[in-house]
């Protein structure tokens, strides 16, 4: 009798589900036929402003690197036959977000989807973050996502339909060691995120949070590297390099545009990352002491301290090799070389 009436109770749960799915989906916006991709003109922010041609919208691109970008709108438009819209602008730069989002508008009439992509990395010991180094992560990942959204939202809000994809990271719901200012900076990005997802909800705009592990992107070769930069470049490299470890950015591009079509909450890929990022949230301090321990294994302070040093420049007889030969690979591909 007691299992017949807690199969009952979870048949019951189960239909309310499906009927809470359903209407979710019903309310949702129409698929985006206009799309503006920031940091789009390599890694992952290419291939989601590929993904979004692939699906039928026209994109729009931005960089700070207008010779990267124009490498990039040729990629995009060589491969899917659609010309791109491909803009230079600082989206930490107040008023070149402004000119960026009117010219948008000005070219495709409105903007159905904002996906905030733009990003930074600096990799080494506490000891050589200056606060500088602090100060430019939060204002790519954090202060520039919040004015290229307020810039769309009254837009999107005024015709109750809109999409946001804040691209954050594991390190912002998961700690890692070595990356303090990209830690502090993403965890603010989810936070604020998930409160502008709640709140939006009444205005029939979604917003998606993503918070990617490694991918492998060839991206580690921009990021900023200190203290041993090689040694610091090399575990980085390696790590994003490897199958087991990273993702696939291809897949990882298209899993993100589903999500947002979808109206996800919450990405977390790959699917392996979910693991530790579970554990962080009901077992902190078991997690710590692993990535404590972790840490004793990533390189010492000294070398070049608070001067940062490109990847690109930081290489090594363990990077590049054939350990970061899927990397490489992906670099040329993404518009990361």
């Amino acid at each position: 009798m007691n299992g017949a009436r807690w199969t009952g109770v979870a048949a019951l749960g189960a239909a309310a589900w499906t009927i809470a799915e359903s209407r979710r989906r019903a309310k949702l916006p129409p698929a985006p036929r206009a799309v503006l991709v920031t940091g789009g003109s390599r890694g992952l922010g290419l291939l989601l402003a590929r993904e979004y041609l692939r699906s039928g919208a026209r994109v729009a691109i931005c960089a700070r690197d207008a010779a990267e970008l124009e490498r990039a709108k040729s990629q995009l438009d060589a491969a899917e036959g659609r010309p791109v819209l491909a803009l230079p602008c600082d989206v930490a730069d107040a008023d070149q977000v402004r000119e960026l989002v009117a010219s948008v508008r000005l070219h495709f009439g409105r903007i159905d989807a904002l996906v905030n992509n733009a990003g930074v990395i600096q990799v080494g010991p506490f000891e050589h973050m200056t606060r500088a180094d602090y100060e430019e992560a939060m204002r790519v990942h954090f202060w520039a996502p919040l004015q290229v959204t307020a810039e769309v939202l009254p837009d999107m809000r005024r015709r109750r339909a809109g999409r946001i994809v804040n691209v954050a990271s594991i390190a912002g719901v998961l700690p890692v060691p070595h990356l303090l200012p990209y830690d502090a900076s993403k965890a603010a990005l989810v936070g604020w995120s998930d409160g502008m997802r709640a709140e939006l909800a009444r205005d029939n705009v979604v917003v998606t949070t993503v918070c990617p592990a490694l991918i492998r992107t060839g991206s580690p070769r921009h990021g900023v590297f200190k203290g041993r930069h090689r040694d610091e470049y090399a575990w980085f490299s390696v790590a994003d390099s490897l199958p087991v470890l990273a993702a696939s950015a291809d897949r990882t591009a298209r899993r993100i545009v589903r999500a947002s079509q979808l109206g996800r909450a919450r990405v977390v890929v790959p699917a392996w990352a979910r693991l530790p990022a579970a554990a962080y949230a009901a077992f902190p301090g078991v997690v710590l002491g692993a990535l404590a321990l972790t840490n004793r294994l990533l390189p010492a302070p000294g070398g070049v301290g608070e001067a940062g040093v490109p990847g690109a420049e930081s290489t090594s007889d363990a990077s590049p090799s054939w350990w970061t030969a899927l990397g490489e690979r992906a670099a040329r591909r993404n518009n990361e070389r």
